[in-house]
């Protein structure tokens, strides 16, 4: 996955006023203590970390 598809998919889920916002801060243990920022640039695949923040906000399967 793209990084360009990961952040649509953010911006479609959580609107794109929240979206980088969760993303800075919002912490998931799933990602080990880091926030979706974090993950990424600490190199954590983009579809990696969109399929944990699908499981732990519960994205419906639609928009997985």
């Amino acid at each position: 996955m793209r990084l360009t598809d990961f952040w649509q998919r953010m911006t479609d889920h959580f609107g794109a006023a929240y979206a980088d916002t969760f993303a800075r801060d919002h912490v998931m243990s799933e990602l080990g203590g880091r926030t979706v920022h974090e993950a990424l640039d600490a190199g954590w695949s983009a579809k990696e970390v969109w399929r944990i923040v699908c499981t732990v906000m519960g994205v419906p399967p639609e928009k997985r």
